[in-house]
């Protein structure tokens, strides 16, 4: 991937460790190690966002007195994300005492004034959106964009007064696609509350304005229609389990798909398949207790607590991981289309989050899901209602569809001028 090729030949063509000091941050100290040790507030990954730097939140940790004039950030230093989403870029722009940790490098120009820090942003902006820090990175596991290979990373070098042309127009350009795609994703919050509304409405209340209703005996639930009953998910369930471990084994080019945590993303109740694994069991037992069928509902039961999706006829005979739950309702008790629209629900997920077990690996336990509280009506009202919420998601999705594609084309549009603006493609006056 040669990035330099294109830029004008009167520019510096150099690597960053040329022309920057480059310096990983501290590794977290959460006590002292001698009374002269000061806690200091310190940046993380965390505080590096696609929006610049957020200062919001508040971290401390030690700091040895040698250590603070090495570690203690200046105003214009370019923070680069180490792990994580890696190559994430801000410029350190007040004047406040920070420190930053080892999730961090940062990139300060060595001793001389030829190199202005928001270039050298917009220059990092461009080798992510260029795929080089995704190339030098080890994706097959967690990305790591070291030290090391931000030293190696090419520059590109304009004279300082085409920097400052070139990071005033960016500044402009991308403030401007920033509103645009600000103002767009405000829109399709608004449109998505709308929806969980109506949908939150017709799972706990039904589609009768007039119906009768009464006490549902739990507080968060109110009341509901005089003929549905409140019953603990258990009392629908015909079967239960969720995948075993050790897949890697069977994993094959092609053959059966094999669901994972990535695929049930908690946006709607569709399972999304940009990503698929596939397994070939060849023979083996294991598969055939793991095997989804039309109308399971999948639930992840680690990390971002209780997610769900519904399994559709295509997608039968798949097969789950570990971090994910199978839950068959009964047919003759529940129909699947309302329990997964009830389980989308913030106060579904409320109640996964509260039963979640603690410890230091936070999960969701069978007796956990089996206990979830929902107000259920009779089978037929069950699939009324079932049908009311999948025409609202149809209806929301023709509407937001269009919205989402716009926003991704701005997206890429604010990286094609990006690129072509620190690579010289662009005459700016």
């Amino acid at each position: 991937m040669n990035l330099l090729e294109a830029v004008p030949s009167h520019w510096i063509k150099a690597s960053v460790g040329n022309y920057c000091d480059v310096q990983l941050g501290k590794m977290l100290q959460s006590d002292p190690a001698s009374q002269n040790d000061e806690s200091k507030r310190y940046l993380r990954a965390i505080n590096i966002t696609k929006h610049g730097l957020d200062l919001s939140h508040d971290f401390s940790m030690w700091i040895k007195p040698q250590e603070m004039e090495k570690f203690r950030l200046q105003r214009g230093d370019i923070l680069v994300s180490e792990g994580g989403d890696a190559g994430r870029t801000a410029v350190f722009d007040c004047d406040e005492e920070f420190y930053f940790q080892n999730a961090i490098n940062r990139i300060r120009p060595a001793g001389n004034s030829t190199i202005l820090p928001e270039f050298i942003y917009y220059w990092f902006t461009f080798l992510k959106v260029a795929g080089y820090v995704e190339m030098v990175c080890n994706v097959a596991t967690i990305a790591h964009f070291t030290a090391e290979k931000v030293k190696a990373a090419p520059l590109a070098l304009p004279p300082l007064k085409t920097q400052h042309s070139i990071a005033q127009f960016l500044d402009e350009k991308t403030a401007r696609i920033d509103g645009l795609i600000e103002k767009k994703c405000a829109l399709l919050d608004r449109l998505a509350e709308k929806r969980q509304a109506l949908i939150t409405r017709a799972i706990t209340k039904g589609l009768d304005p007039n119906a009768i209703m009464k006490p549902s005996g739990t507080e968060w639930l109110g009341h509901i229609p005089a003929n549905w009953e409140v019953k603990k998910l258990r009392r629908v369930r015909r079967y239960m389990t969720s995948g075993s471990r050790d897949w890697a084994a069977y994993y094959a080019d092609e053959g059966d798909r094999f669901l994972r945590m990535t695929n049930v993303t908690g946006e709607g109740i569709e399972l999304d398949l940009s990503e698929t694994r596939y397994v070939n069991l060849d023979g083996a037992t294991e598969g055939t207790r793991t095997s989804v069928r039309e109308g399971d509902i999948l639930i992840t039961i680690t990390a971002e607590l209780g997610a769900v999706a519904v399994i559709r006829k295509e997608i039968e005979g798949a097969y789950i991981n570990q971090h994910l739950a199978l839950f068959r309702p009964s047919p003759e008790l529940c129909e699947s289309g309302f329990l997964v629209n009830f389980l989308s629900t913030d106060m579904a997920r409320a109640q996964f989050m509260l039963s979640g077990q603690g410890g230091t690996k936070q999960g969701l336990g069978f007796e956990q899901v089996n206990n979830v509280i929902i107000g259920f009506p009779p089978l037929r009202e069950q699939e009324l209602i079932g049908n009311f919420c999948s025409e609202i998601r149809r209806q929301s999705e023709s509407v937001e569809q269009p919205l989402k594609l716009s926003i991704d084309k701005l997206i890429e549009y604010r990286s094609a001028v990006i690129t072509a603006a620190v690579t010289g493609q662009l005459e700016i006056a």
